[in-house]
């Protein structure tokens, strides 16, 4: 079956744009195939390095000709525009004239690599374009050398690689989520704030819009067969055969009898295959008379609200989160879909900026608990070691958490999260392994339905974000860059069973610097601006910090070291305090659309 987020329409391309000294009679001349090699190498760079979160190489498109004049410059942008660019690159080898070659496009994401040699000075023209930028308001990402490089040298010295790099990832998770769609299935689940949706976050902030249906949709789609029949029976063995299900911690008296646990078990999977075609569509519908239905919202993202107005009566959406949020269902392993619980959408749009700078699927959680040193060895006897010495942080969440993050997926022997087309039959077997699926507490969802539950695997690196909106001021991202632990298996039952232990739990321990919100795990805890967080595989907050600051969302938050941080050029301009000019930049400049 084919994958649908191929629905979501073509990816954003990267635009190389080769400047040159427009001086004919000797100077051109001579620059016009370096100018254009260093293009090429620039593309074949990032061809050869990133990936759609499709799986397919990121595609490059460079300019028919160098742009030495005006007239070139609006020849390359008509050319960008046709052919889709979301972001540019421009690089030279020599000096060029400024303002007449610059990238003016007013929200695509901009850099300039300016070759750092003595005989055409590159880094001249990069200087006096940023310049230009800055006095324009148009922000650009400032590319040098470290070296002085010989004017034939064709290699591109690995700190601009890095720089290359970590720009085209952020600038085309801003291209990617251009134009798409958060569709909110229900509204506000228990007066969360993240689910209370501020449409000029989005349109103003992301450049996206806003889709909505009722929950209603859902059981209408149930009762009328709205789902493709055939997927349906093979999607509901396929969960026979692997989501085994778990405990039942409910009380004897409050259990169901097992012919309507089984009717439980249908529900879920026809609500993920609703979920999923109402984000992105499936053909198969209107083959069998659902022409609008088939459509879908053109949504990269969506919440579900669930609780209570759903979840009192029917099945919680659990299972439909979590499966979906996996890079493997019963069609096979495939790019996952970005679903928050409780329509948490502060928290889903979290969850999509780590998905597009990793292309790896992505966890959802409550940032349920601080665990002490002396609570844990208090509660269990046991006195926490190693990197878990100063205490730990409970991540655990009913719905949205991956199967990805059970940490069943390897490299090099170590657990790691990996983008859909890395991963192995046998890993997604693995993951499914290490789950169950216990019975919901009827407490809490008195209609039923089933949880994930698993523990993540200790010792992999992970970065943790959310973005909370704050009046008067807006957007405000936070950071927590660090690792997950692994507790002696009673130690964890114990401190599990303190809570809901149908659930999935992550025990992760904040890098911590010793000052501000990261000088201990706790103030880690105290300092977190909501209830939830997103989180997936390896330490990349460097890259939610560039993103960041192309979208104009400051960061009142984060442990990522000084030297990892990269933002446009004119940030420097509002001071010397990193933190406080990029509240101001971001001030100045106001959200990017």
């Amino acid at each position: 079956m084919k994958n649908q987020h191929h629905h979501l329409g073509p990816m954003p391309k990267v635009g190389i744009r080769p400047v040159i000294d427009a001086r004919l009679g000797g100077i051109r001349e001579s620059l016009e195939s370096t100018t254009m090699g260093m293009a090429k190498r620039v593309a074949h760079l990032i061809s050869t390095h990133l990936k759609y979160f499709t799986g397919e190489q990121v595609e490059c498109v460079i300019a028919d000709t160098a742009i030495g004049r005006v007239p070139e410059a609006q020849r390359c942008e008509e050319k960008f525009e046709r052919a889709g660019v979301g972001l540019s690159i421009t690089v030279t080898p020599c000096w060029c004239y400024g303002t007449e070659t610059i990238d003016m496009h007013p929200t695509r994401p901009k850099a300039i690599w300016g070759f750092n040699g003595t005989e055409r000075p590159g880094a001249v023209y990069l200087a006096a374009a940023l310049a230009g930028h800055a006095q324009k308001g148009l922000p650009a990402f400032s590319i040098y050398g470290e070296d002085v490089q010989d004017s034939g040298d064709e290699e591109i010295p690995e700190e601009v690689q890095k720089y290359l790099l970590q720009f085209a990832k952020a600038g085309l998770a801003v291209a990617t989520m251009k134009g798409k769609s958060y569709l909110s299935i229900g509204s506000v689940s228990m007066g969360i704030a993240g689910s209370v949706i501020d449409e000029s976050f989005f349109q103003k902030y992301l450049g996206m819009r806003n889709e909505y249906v009722d929950m209603s949709e859902v059981n209408r789609r149930i009762e009328k067969g709205i789902f493709d029949p055939e997927e349906y029976e093979h999607a509901l063995k396929w969960t026979k055969a692997n989501c085994r299900e778990g405990k039942n911690y409910n009380p004897e008296d409050r259990q169901k009898p097992r012919e309507r646990m089984d009717q439980e078990w249908e529900t879920v999977v026809k609500m993920t295959l609703i979920c999923r075609d109402l984000m992105a569509g499936n053909s198969r519908l209107a083959d069998i008379g659902f022409g609008e239905e088939a459509l879908g919202h053109n949504a990269i993202a969506a919440g579900f609200q669930g609780q209570r107005q759903w979840t009192d009566y029917m099945p919680n959406g659990d299972f439909m989160e979590a499966i979906l949020n996996s890079s493997f269902d019963w069609n096979g392993i495939r790019a996952p879909y970005i679903m928050a619980t409780e329509n948490d959408a502060l928290n889903g749009i979290s969850m999509l900026f780590g998905y597009l700078l990793t292309n790896q699927a992505q966890m959802f959680s409550d940032v349920r608990t601080f665990w002490s040193p002396a609570s844990v060895e208090r509660v269990t006897g046991y006195k926490l070691e190693g990197v878990a010495k100063d205490g730990i942080i409970h991540l655990i969440n009913s719905g949205s958490s991956t199967l990805d993050g059970t940490g069943q997926q390897e490299a090099g022997g170590e657990p790691v999260m990996k983008p859909f087309w890395e991963i192995s039959k046998k890993e997604a077997q693995r993951c499914l392994d290490a789950t169950d699926w216990p019975p919901a507490m009827y407490e809490y969802f008195r209609g039923g339905g089933y949880s994930s539950h698993f523990v993540t695997r200790g010792d992999m690196p992970v970065t943790m974000c959310r973005i909370n909106l704050i009046q008067g001021l807006g957007p405000a991202m936070q950071i927590a860059e660090g690792w997950t632990v692994e507790l002696p298996d009673a130690v964890h039952k114990t401190l599990d069973e303190r809570t809901n232990p149908t659930w999935p739990t992550t025990w992760f321990v904040p890098k911590l610097t010793g000052k501000g919100p990261f000088r201990d795990v706790y103030s880690v805890m105290a300092n977190w601006g909501a209830n939830h967080g997103a989180f997936s595989y390896g330490h990349y907050g460097d890259e939610l910090i560039s993103l960041c600051s192309m979208l104009r969302i400051p960061v009142c938050m984060h442990n990522v070291e000084e030297d990892r941080i990269f933002r446009p050029k004119d940030w420097g301009a509002f001071g010397m305090e990193a933190e406080g000019a990029d509240y101001r930049a971001c001030k100045n400049y106001g959200p990017l659309y």
